[in-house]
């Protein structure tokens, strides 16, 4: 009934009139109630305070029992969001004192805290659950525990199969010959807890042994500690392939571009073949695994067997496990440098060479690096990377210079890098193959890099033209190194690299790039797995058919002859190496035994000498050294010129004849277009030789060079038409080529002959940029061996600071085709993709990764699984991130594929979010992207290619929110 009213008792005592007969009035603008006003907010918070009050006043009346009902009728009418609202408020009232730490952890922070357990106590673990005991055996926890006492199992685990490892333990502890202490007192005589009086002098020798190895294990523990304090997580990165006792691989293979030669095997040391200095006998296999850190005493022969075949730079040692190991060099080769695979097959024995990305960070390349010495120092390093006169580009974020040296960053990544470099060894040093010293900034780069690090700094001094030529010419300081003849110019360089593999690199980089850029872009993921492939079978079929290991018992004196007779011979061109080693053998032998005798000349080869005596050092000459320059530079200028007049002589004449005899193979426009530029700068590079020649004539200390080079550079607006003029000179060659055939034929004769210096005609049309270049080199070589008080210094200076200016100009003109040319090609790769070309928008990084999906988002990250959906292709531009599907279609028959990319969606940077994930069994190298409207979980096939291109993301990221703010 709908009855209205304007009086009501008060609110406070409503409650005492329950049981009444009393009815309250409605109150005015109310409907339907008496309890709900609808009109008035105030008196709605008033009236429902009132309410609260009185539920909460009975609630305090109740019982127990009562209260328990009232709060489970509650809880089943709320909703999820209230639930969780009050799980989270009983959390923070009532905290949780007591937990299974399994249930809350990750599943890899829990094998984590298992792996200290002993292996009874993981016994008695495993019977607390069913969950603990499926954790406690694991095949992660009783691997390491198996292999470091020699059992390997017979057999590779299934996938699916489960504790096979620990019930391999439970099986050999099972079997092992052991005596209670009243067995052991029957058998030997000694009555229990009864010590021996006559101790004699034999038994005080073996306790003394045992003391000293119990100290031995007690310091090996005590590192073990120490190093378990940073020990990485389980799971947490890829597991090392290699050979492990035997064992069949159960991990993946290591991906990383490093590669070592023979010696730097010995990162797992030799010490499990200890001899024994009483018995002359090796320790026995048990004393020798309690000794090492290594993972098997079939691992640690291995080891030490090639110690006894191979060639190190300096005396075999055998070394302590507690301390790192030395190697000789360590060579850091940047993969953007030219056919760096030819380098790579020329690298000597002792030489650790790093590949790594141009794109990654400093961070990731000292990660890299510390994984490839594995605890081990070094005496030199190189650094092989794109580079010019003044400054290093050592990655593609990062260059280094004398402005950028003092950075913080810098000076962290060189300060970590030198700490692996040996304390206190003579020739310490960094080897840079880039022509620093041939420029006063460059040398002033040096010597800031000197002071920072406290070792030498040496860098060609560039008086050589050519792409990488000046590697092979003078250093800068040539007298710390070692195991190269010092009287080469290029001795620093050839202590990592054989002679005949850098000369042949340094002249053919440039040309082998291409052929090596279109090998890696088709084949490089298969040519990788078969190179990881080929190389595991032949060094177990090397290791365990051929050289026999498990048989070979080598001693100390052995290796050490061995390995300096093996270090002489391969220095050596020696034409009977056997007679020279038995030979060398011999006189080792007279040596150690303390006879001072020598090699007979009727007997003995002059290589043998030269490997016992050092050679004598030349005597220091001065040099003129712009003189030397000045001939440099007219002899390249001669070159120069032999190949613009080839282009003249070969192709502008025979095509001009044609035309004239009414044959045309090209209309006159295109001869003009292509030919007009080179007679212009022909012309004028033919004068510059004739001053030239006419100062080298009269050449003195006094003589100036200046002048003609400030002539010569007043001419410059030649080479900018050429410049302007090369793009289009191409076009015309290119569309000559498809739509005449007898242009096509015409270039088919003549190209490539020697008459062209074995060039094309696009190759030689691009002689004039590389000119630019070797004038910019050569100049600042010439400033830097002129004084100020010179009178030919200033117009020097002057001609060189335009040169520079004029080679920024044509290296940007060179970054603006290279990022249209790959617009273009991006563009034309992407199916449905909308205009790429807006603005000033680049292309940064292209990564390929597997998109993914989870069934369940509600499950936990450690437990969570995902499916693989669709392969995907990211490409980072300066501005956004696209996503392609990427779909491969391989050819039959072949190994060749093409991989077609159709659009898929696109995030502005300044909307885009990335977010890691965590390692897992389930999942590895995954990361998510979200975007404003949804996200998407990817995942890379290695873990660098993932670092790689999240540091890029991120650092595009943060630029793109700073120029928008």
């Amino acid at each position: 009934m709908d009855t209205r009213v304007t009086s009501a008792p008060h609110s406070v005592k409503r409650w005492q009139l329950s049981g009444t007969d009393y009815q309250p009035p409605l109150r005015p603008g109310t409907l339907l109630s008496s309890w709900t006003p609808l009109s008035n907010n105030q008196s709605n918070l008033q009236l429902f305070e009132e309410r609260t009050n009185l539920v909460l006043h009975w609630f305090d009346l109740w019982t127990d029992k009562q209260r328990k009902h009232l709060l489970h009728c509650l809880l089943t009418r709320c909703t999820k969001s209230q639930l969780k609202y009050c799980r989270d408020l009983l959390n923070e009232t009532v905290p949780v004192t007591q937990v299974d730490f399994t249930s809350v952890l990750p599943r890899f922070l829990s094998l984590y805290v298992l792996s200290f357990l002993s292996p009874r106590d993981l016994c008695a673990a495993a019977q607390v659950s069913w969950h603990w005991r499926f954790l406690a055996e694991q095949d992660c926890i009783w691997t390491g525990r198996c292999i470091r006492r020699g059992w390997f199992l017979p057999y590779t685990p299934d996938s699916k199969e489960f504790g096979a490892w620990k019930k391999h333990y439970v099986s050999c502890v099972s079997m092992l010959d052991w005596l209670t202490p009243r067995e052991a007192a029957e058998r030997y005589g000694h009555p229990l807890n009864q010590q021996n009086g006559d101790v004699t002098e034999e038994e005080e020798e073996r306790r003394k042994g045992r003391r000293m190895r119990q100290m031995i294990r007690e310091k090996l523990q005590e590192e073990k500690r120490l190093s378990m304090r940073t020990r990485r997580a389980w799971g947490s990165s890829t597991k090392q392939g290699g050979v492990r006792g035997g064992s069949a691989h159960t991990g993946r293979p290591n991906t990383g571009l490093q590669f070592s030669s023979w010696p730097s095997l010995r990162t797992v040391t030799s010490s499990g073949l200890h001899q024994s200095q009483d018995e002359g006998q090796f320790m026995n296999t048990t004393q020798s695994l309690e000794a090492s850190n290594s993972f098997s005493g079939r691992l640690n022969k291995a080891c030490g067997a090639l110690a006894s075949f191979t060639f190190r730079p300096e005396e075999s040692q055998i070394f302590s496990p507690i301390h790192r190991t030395t190697t000789a060099l360590l060579l850091l080769i940047s993969n953007r440098v030219p056919a760096y695979e030819l380098l790579l097959s020329g690298v000597k024995a002792g030489v650790t060479v790093v590949v790594y990305d141009h794109r990654g960070t400093l961070s990731a390349l000292l990660t890299q690096v510390e994984g490839a010495l594995s605890g081990q120092t070094v005496r030199r390093i190189g650094a092989l990377a794109p580079a010019g006169t003044e400054e290093i580009h050592l990655l593609q974020s990062s260059t280094l210079s004398e402005r950028t040296l003092l950075t913080t960053e810098y000076q962290e990544f060189w300060e970590k890098l030198c700490g692996w470099v040996v304390p206190s060894q003579d020739g310490r040093g960094i080897d840079i193959f880039s022509p620093l010293a041939a420029s006063a900034s460059g040398v002033t780069l040096m010597r800031t890099l000197s002071t920072l690090t406290g070792l030498e700094v040496c860098a060609p001094m560039g008086l050589t033209t050519g792409s990488f030529q000046n590697i092979l010419s003078e250093w800068s300081d040539s007298s710390l190194c070692s195991g190269v003849s010092k009287q080469h110019p290029a001795a620093p360089a050839l202590q990592y690299v054989w002679e005949s593999t850098l000369q042949g690199w340094c002249r053919q980089a440039e040309w082998m790039e291409e052929a090596l850029g279109e090998l890696r872009l088709h084949l490089g993921p298969q040519l990788q797995r078969v190179s990881l492939q080929a190389g595991g079978r032949a060094l177990g079929h090397f290791l365990w058919e051929k050289i026999c290991l498990e048989e070979i018992c080598v001693s100390k004196e052995l290796s050490k002859a061995l390995t300096e007779g093996l270090a002489a011979l391969t220095r050596q061109e020696e034409t009977r190496p056997l007679e020279f080693l038995a030979l060398f053998l011999t006189t080792w032998s007279e040596k150690e035994e303390g006879e001072e005798s020598h090699l007979t000349e009727d007997h003995s080869s002059p290589a043998s000498h030269c490997s016992l005596k050092p050679l004598p050092e030349l005597q220091q000459t001065v040099l003129d050294w712009r003189g030397v320059v000045v001939r440099e530079l007219h002899h390249s200028e001669g070159l120069y010129l032999g190949r613009l007049k080839a282009v003249l002589k070969v192709y502008q004449e025979p095509l001009t004849a044609a035309l004239n005899s009414n044959r045309a193979i090209l209309r006159y426009a295109d001869i003009q277009i292509i030919f007009s530029p080179v007679t212009k700068l022909l012309e004028l590079n033919s004068v510059f030789q004739v001053d030239l020649q006419a100062r080298l004539q009269h050449w003195g200390p006094e003589q100036c060079v200046g002048d003609v080079f400030v002539k010569l550079c007043s001419s410059l607006r030649v080479y900018t038409n050429y410049l302007n003029n090369y793009i289009t000179a191409l076009s015309t060659i290119d569309k000559g080529r498809e739509t005449k055939p007898a242009f096509r034929a015409f270039l088919k004769r003549v190209d490539r002959t020697l008459a062209t210096h074995m060039l094309s005609l696009q190759e030689l049309l691009l002689c004039p940029v590389w000119r630019i270049q070797e004038y910019v080199t050569l100049l600042q070589a010439l400033c830097l061996h002129t004084l100020s008080s010179h009178p030919d210094h200033a117009h020097l200076c002057a001609a060189l600071n335009t040169l520079r200016r004029y080679r920024e100009f044509l290296q940007k003109l060179k970054r603006n085709t290279e990022r249209d040319r790959l617009m273009v090609e991006t563009q034309q790769m992407i199916q449905g993709c909308p205009n790429l070309s807006e603005g000033n928008r680049q292309l940064i990084i292209t990564q390929e990764a597997a998109l993914l999906r989870s069934p369940d988002e509600l499950i936990p990250d450690s437990l969570r699984t995902y499916e693989q959906v669709s392969d995907l292709s990211l490409f980072l531009f300066n501005d956004a991130l696209v996503l392609t599907r990427r779909n491969v279609h391989h050819t039959p028959f072949t190994l060749a594929h093409r991989s077609t990319h159709t659009f898929l969606a696109s995030v502005a940077l300044t909307s885009l979010a990335v977010r890691e994930i965590t390692h897992t069994r389930y999942v590895r190298h995954a990361f998510v992207l979200e975007g404003p409207c949804r996200s998407w979980v990817c995942a890379t096939e290695r873990g660098e290619e993932r670092d790689h291109f999240l540091s890029a993301l991120r650092s595009a990221v943060h630029s793109a929110l700073t120029a928008h703010q």
